[in-house]
C-alpha cells in the first residue's frame, strides 16, 4: 500500500521563499504543492507543522563516507561515516569519495558503502579515483567505470598539493576528455572532482584545457577558500563559467565558509556557481614547514548545518540553500533534487526557526522526528 503524507502549514522554502504551503507525497515523491490540498487517499497520514520551515533536504558532493586520513600511519585512519550521521546533519544525498590512502581504502569499498548508504535511506553516488594519477578505479578505466558503475558521477584526482601525484596540463586534458566522452557513452555529463592544495597552479591548467576546447563544465574544483591566491583563481573561473566548491568544516582562509562565500560574491563571484561540501570524515592534517604532520583533526558533515545557519544571518535563508541545495543539484544534473516541487524526490527537511532540524524525510521515509534519529545504520545502536 501506498505511503501518503499530507504536510500543512509549511513555511516552504523551495529554496525559494513560497510562504505556508501544503505539501503532498505519497511513497518516494512529491505529488504537490499548494495553498490547499484536498487529498483522500488510503491511510493518508497528516502532519501539522505549525509554521516550521521546511526546506530540501541538504546535498553533500564530497564525504569520505569510508574513512579518510592515514597520512600519520594507520592509527591515523579517520573511521567510517554512520547512516545517523547523515541523518543529524540534514543531509538525504551525498557524494562519497576518497584521499590520500589509495592503498588500504580502496575504489570497491567505497562503492560498497555508497550502496550500503543508499540501501539504509539515503540517496548516495560517488566519485572514482582518489588523489592519484593515472586514476585508481575499479575496472580499471575511467570510462568503462562510468559505463558499469550507475553511482559513479566522474573521476577524482588532487592538484596543487604536496600529496598529489602532479599531473600535467596535458594528463589533466586526458582525463577531461575520459570524463566527457565516457559521460556521452553513458547518456549523462560526467565530471573531474579536484582537490586543491595550497600552490596556484590548478586554475592555470584548468583553463588552458579550456581554450584546447574542453568546456569548462567538466571541471569541478574542491576545497578553493584555502589559499588567498587560489581563492582569487576561483573566483575568476566562476566568471567563465565554471563552478567552485568551498568546504564547510574548516581549512579557509579568510574564516569560515559563510565568510568565503560572502567575499566571492562580493569579488562578482556569480551566486550560482558556488556550492558547498563538508569534506566530512576527511583528515585535515597540520604539516610543519620541513611537510612532517604535527596535527590531524576528522571533518564533520554536521558543518553544513552550521555553515547554512551561519550564512542565513549574512544574506538570508533563501540565498543560503542555495549552494547545498538547487546550485549542487543543477551542477551534477541531479534532476530530482535539490528542489520542493511535484514530481521531485520527497527529501524534506524541517526545521524550526533558528533552523534547528526537527523533522528529515529521505524519498519520503520519516527518519528523524522531534529532533531525533528514529532510523539509523545497520551496526549502530
Amino acid at each position: 500500500m501506498a505511503t501518503a503524507i499530507l504536510f500543512k502549514n509549511a513555511d516552504l522554502y523551495a529554496p525559494e521563499h513560497k510562504g505556508i504551503k501544503q505539501i503532498l507525497t505519497v511513497n518516494d515523491k512529491i505529488i504537490a504543492v499548494e495553498d490547499e490540498i484536498s487529498a483522500d487517499l488510503p491511510g493518508l497520514e497528516v502532519i501539522d507543522l505549525n509554521g516550521a520551515i521546511v526546506t530540501p533536504g541538504l546535498i553533500d558532493q564530497h564525504i569520505h563516507v569510508t574513512g579518510g586520513g592515514g597520512e600519520g600511519g594507520p592509527l591515523t585512519r579517520a573511521p567510517e561515516l554512520n547512516f545517523s550521521e547523515l541523518v543529524e546533519g540534514g543531509i538525504t544525498s551525498f557524494v562519497g569519495v576518497s584521499g590520500t590512502d589509495s592503498e588500504t581504502r580502496p575504489i570497491e569499498a567505497l562503492m560498497a558503502k555508497v550502496r550500503a548508504l543508499t540501501k539504509e535511506g539515503a540517496t548516495g553516488w560517488m566519485w572514482t579515483s582518489n588523489y592519484r594519477y593515472p586514476p585508481t578505479t575499479v575496472t580499471g578505466d575511467v570510462r568503462k567505470d562510468l559505463l558499469t558503475i550507475p553511482e559513479c558521477l566522474g573521476v577524482k584526482i588532487a592538484m596543487g598539493d604536496h600529496r598529489c601525484s602532479f599531473p600535467t596540463t596535458q594528463e589533466v586534458l586526458r582525463v577531461l576528455s575520459d570524463c566527457r566522452v565516457g559521460g556521452m557513452i553513458c547518456g549523462h555529463d560526467s565530471y573531474l572532482h579536484v582537490h586543491l592544495g595550497d600552490l596556484p597552479i590548478a586554475f592555470p591548467a584548468f583553463m588552458e584545457c579550456v581554450k584546447m576546447g574542453m568546456p569548462i563544465k567538466h571541471i569541478r574544483p574542491t576545497h578553493v577558500g584555502r589559499h588567498p591566491e587560489v581563492f582569487a583563481q576561483a573566483i575568476a573561473f566562476t566568471k567563465a563559467g565554471g563552478y567552485i566548491d568551498i568546504t564547510t568544516s574548516g581549512g579557509n582562509y579568510m574564516g569560515s565558509a559563510a565568510d568565503a562565500f560572502v567575499m566571492a560574491l562580493e569579488e562578482g563571484a556569480p551566486i550560482d556557481r558556488i556550492t558547498f561540501s563538508s569534506d566530512g570524515h576527511g583528515s585535515m592534517p597540520r604539516f610543519d614547514k620541513n611537510g612532517e604532520m604535527i596535527g590531524l583533526t576528522v571533518c564533520k558533515v554536521s558543518d553544513n548545518l552550521k555553515m547554512l545557519q551561519e550564512l542565513a544571518g549574512k544574506i538570508g535563508l533563501e540565498k543560503a540553500l542555495l549552494p547545498l541545495t538547487r546550485t549542487i543539484a543543477t551542477a551534477l544534473c541531479l534532476g530530482n533534487k535539490g528542489v520542493i516541487e511535484a514530481g521531485k524526490d520527497a527529501d524534506l527537511l524541517v526545521m524550526d526557526k533558528d533552523l534547528k532540524p526537527l523533522h528529515l524525510f529521505m524519498k519520503g521515509r520519516q527518519v528523524m522526528k522531534d529532533s531525533e534519529v528514529i532510523v539509523k545504520g545497520a551496526f549502530e545502536e
